[in-house]
């Protein structure tokens, strides 16, 4: 059986989203909009209705539009906000730090605040029946970034940083991309992973990004962590105005979501 549904999510939104300027000049990279839905309201919309009830944004860059945009209630969600001051200095990692209480106080979801995904993913990593899982999707030529390699048994064995294009050319091992979507253990996140998160952070590595921790705790702490493939579901990671027209083009027919009563609106002025 799979184990049960996390209720809480982290969700890392401080960045500056430099390589999408001019867009991000004004409006944080989470509230960049994709045929009318920001980033951020999607993904939160989609935990919403697998029945996730607290979330955790850590947010920096242009904080207080995400806070106006999201407020601290959310269609049935409640919202927290964990406040990086050095957003500019430091990598994802030290972001997932910050949100540390939240990673401690059970099982949880996480996710990076420039992934525009449908609702399915989160479904697929609830089915797993793994405690740990990470959403991940075949590599194509189009993208760039973290790469998972699978072992025969459905976990990743490896995670490979800056991938593009040419690392498929020999097409062994075969890649799959981290959606950065993944499920954690209350268990697991006590006594390994937040740790050794603890230890990086300690040892100066602020700038780290949370791919490299994955990496090390696959690599070096046996860190069990299934894929949950997602080959036939729709996302994009949105890292450039480049990828943010595919991902417009891939969602091209999707019904926007319907803001419920207690929910905010979205920000005016803010759009890709």
């Amino acid at each position: 059986m799979p184990p049960a549904a996390p209720r809480k999510a982290v969700i890392l939104a401080a960045g500056f989203g430099s390589r999408l300027r001019p867009l991000t000049d004004l409006c944080p990279k989470p509230l960049v909009e994709v045929n009318g839905t920001p980033i951020l309201h999607n993904a939160l919309w989609n935990l919403q209705t697998v029945g996730v009830e607290e979330v955790t944004i850590v947010v920096g860059y242009r904080k207080d539009a995400i806070r106006h945009a999201c407020g601290e209630r959310f269609g049935r969600l409640d919202i927290n906000y964990v406040e990086s001051s050095v957003f500019d200095k430091t990598g994802s990692a030290y972001s997932l730090w910050l949100a540390r209480d939240t990673l401690l106080s059970g099982d949880c979801y996480l996710l990076e605040g420039d992934v525009f995904f449908e609702e399915d993913a989160l479904r697929h990593l609830i089915r797993v029946e793994a405690p740990n899982a990470a959403a991940v999707a075949p590599f194509d030529p189009s993208m760039e970034g973290s790469a998972a390699v699978l072992s025969s048994d459905g976990f990743i064995s490896e995670v490979r940083l800056k991938q593009t294009a040419a690392n498929l050319a020999s097409g062994t091992p075969v890649l799959f991309k981290m959606m950065n979507l993944i499920r954690f253990s209350g268990a697991e996140l006590q006594t390994v992973i937040v740790p050794v998160l603890h230890d990086l952070i300690g040892s100066g590595a602020i700038k780290a990004y949370t791919e490299e921790l994955l990496a090390h705790l696959i690599e070096q702490r046996g860190l069990q962590l299934a894929a949950a493939r997602c080959d036939d579901l729709r996302w994009y990671e949105i890292d450039s105005e480049q990828d943010l027209r595919v991902a417009e083009r891939i969602f091209a027919f999707e019904r926007p979501h319907r803001h419920s009563a207690d929910a905010p609106a979205a920000v005016a002025g803010v759009g890709g």
